[in-house]
């Protein structure tokens, strides 16, 4: 869907939040935060940390006496750690920036300009290409996040583990399903409408949740080509960690109790387990022990919490259009589509 331009809501002077979540991260800090000092003129910078014990705090305050430092007092994950480090700010926009993030030149402007455009919109995402490789997109958001009949994620420019080269072909401002954590710019006013991001994630997909909730309440995920960032991926927990399987696997459950409507739950989550469950056997025939246990125990925990999400759920619009008609699963692994046009 092509980014209405509604000019009767154009609002200037928007405030900005950019605030990078730290936990233990003073390699990163140093290789990344000084770009985002150099390059976010318009914004009020702050690091979050979580209760980190290396000395990655000292080193903010030493370096970089602009940024204003925020301490929680555990280390609550990307969900809490965020909705605790935002409870005090009052900018308008929150931009929540991972640590692993290189930013470039005036990466700000085109994101607050949509904001500006659109009051429907209550989150933007930018075009997320791969720090170590520069040509290709990068797994966490590429450009714009969608999701399937069962609830799995995918991205243009990222079907599954296939990455592909930017050529300009997704060089077009849409409106998308979600937003990556790893970059996501979204209205204060927005974020606690909706009820903020949802603790008990703890970590990974809390994004595709809160985008979720906002698509319900009738609001817009917009993704821009305009601004540019790089992410390196997998600094906290990389892809061959079997505790992010558990985490994507377990937390996919829970987007869809939380989100999908009542007359289409039951049996969107019987057969996504049953997927699931060939998800798991393809882990053990490739030998990836740690991944096979790792499906199984998110089962285990999502059976766990499975009364606490329905009690989550809130009545929900009639919308047939939420996700993505197709299966994303069968497209790549049945007929070989590997990349989002081909679906």
């Amino acid at each position: 869907m092509k980014l209405e331009n509604k000019t009767s809501e154009f609002r200037m002077n928007q405030t900005i939040a950019v605030v990078l979540l730290n936990w233990n991260g003073l390699n990163l800090l140093k290789e990344f935060l000084p770009d985002v000092v150099k390059y976010s003129n318009d914004a009020t910078i702050y690091v979050a940390d979580n209760a980190s014990t290396d000395s990655s705090v000292s080193y903010v305050e030493a370096n970089f006496p602009e940024v204003k430092i925020i301490q929680n007092k555990v280390n609550g994950g990307y969900a809490k750690g965020y909705n605790d480090a935002l409870e005090g700010l009052t900018e308008d926009i929150f931009i929540l920036l991972n640590s692993d993030v290189k930013v470039t030149p005036n990466w700000l402007s085109p994101i607050k300009g949509i904001f500006e455009k659109d009051n429907k919109v209550a989150a933007v995402q930018p075009k997320i290409l791969d720090y170590k490789k520069p040509t290709h997109f990068e797994y966490a958001g590429a450009a714009g996040g969608f999701i399937d009949k069962f609830g799995y994620p995918y991205c243009r420019g990222r079907i599954f583990d296939n990455l592909e080269e930017d050529l300009g072909q997704y060089d077009d401002e849409v409106e998308i399903f979600w937003a990556s954590g790893a970059c996501l710019a979204i209205k204060r006013d927005r974020y606690y409408e909706v009820g903020k991001l949802d603790e008990d994630y703890f970590s990974h997909q809390e994004e595709i949740d809160i985008c979720w909730r906002l698509y319900n309440y009738g609001y817009k995920v917009i993704y821009t080509p305009n601004s540019v960032v790089y992410h390196v991926g997998g600094a906290t927990l990389n892809s061959m960690n079997p505790k992010k399987t558990f985490f994507n696997f377990r937390n996919s459950l829970f987007n869809l109790v939380k989100n999908v409507p009542a007359n289409k739950l039951f049996w969107t989550l019987l057969l996504r387990m049953k997927l699931d469950g060939i998800a798991a056997i393809k882990f053990l025939v490739e030998m990836k022990f740690g991944h096979f246990t790792a499906v199984f125990q998110a089962h285990i925990s999502f059976y766990k919490s499975l009364n606490k999400m329905l009690k989550k759920r809130k009545k929900l619009p009639k919308k047939e259009d939420y996700y993505s008609k197709i299966s994303v699963v069968c497209r790549n692994y049945g007929l070989g589509q590997k990349k989002f046009p081909d679906l």
